[in-house]
């Protein structure tokens, strides 16, 4: 791939970014942006017309979740290299990533200083983590199974999937109505299942959810850092 153009897909929805990432681009002759998509329908549409080498995709989509789509790219496009474009640092959107396929991860507000030396990497075939992320995080990434704090928790495991995706919004401060908003299910059954997993998982108020998202690893690296908790 190195040594030949390689063609790029850009999955964004914000046109101001796609431009941004487009004029990057430009400044390296071997990249070419043959298609750019602002969901993740759109994106896959692209991606099945102009197979490309590279994708660029962010996680917030208002359709299909950047984890999700990387997997469902792998599965269209085979040997497509997937690089996620994120405004998050977290460490469990950063493990999911990787774990969906993923070979690059670089946040947003770096991406104008880091974006052709990380799809330089991936070209290469190796993996890219972006620099402005904790060391220590990325030690811990290379070195420990990933989401391994979670796995370690017998109660986390009893949750559905549907239930640890709740609970993640929760300790992002979301409220069951934008958790409904965001699934597009009723306010009602987001609320439903937030009691079913406050009861597995024996905790009794917002705050003790947000401390034990805290101990697994769902909150922003910086407030870690900040509070000088351990990675």
């Amino acid at each position: 791939m190195h040594d030949e153009t390689i063609r790029v897909l850009i999955i964004d929805d914000h046109p101001m970014f796609r431009e941004g990432l487009k004029a990057i681009l430009k400044r390296d002759p071997r990249y070419e942006v043959v298609a750019e998509a602002g969901n993740g329908r759109e994106g896959l549409e692209a991606a099945a017309r102009r197979r490309p080498d590279m994708a660029l995709v962010d996680i917030s989509l208002p359709d299909i979740n950047g984890i999700r789509l990387t997997r469902e790219l792998k599965q269209l496009v085979a040997g497509v290299r997937v690089v996620i474009v994120s405004m998050h640092s977290k460490i469990e959107h950063i493990a999911e990533a990787f774990k969906a396929g993923a070979s690059g991860y670089l946040v947003k507000e770096s991406a104008s200083d880091g974006l052709l030396k990380g799809l330089e990497t991936v070209a290469r075939g190796e993996y890219f983590l972006d620099s402005s992320v904790s060391p220590t995080v990325v030690e811990s990434l290379m070195t420990s199974p990933l989401q391994k704090g979670v796995s370690r928790d017998a109660d986390y495991g009893t949750l559905t999937p549907r239930e640890q995706e709740i609970m993640r919004y929760l300790a992002e401060g979301l409220s069951s109505k934008e958790i409904a908003e965001k699934l597009f299910i009723s306010p009602k059954t987001a609320e439903n299942h937030r009691a079913n997993l406050m009861k597995k998982l024996n905790l009794h108020s917002n705050v003790e959810l947000i401390r034990y998202a805290a101990r697994l690893g769902l909150i922003d690296l910086d407030l870690w850092i900040d509070s000088g908790e351990p990675v």
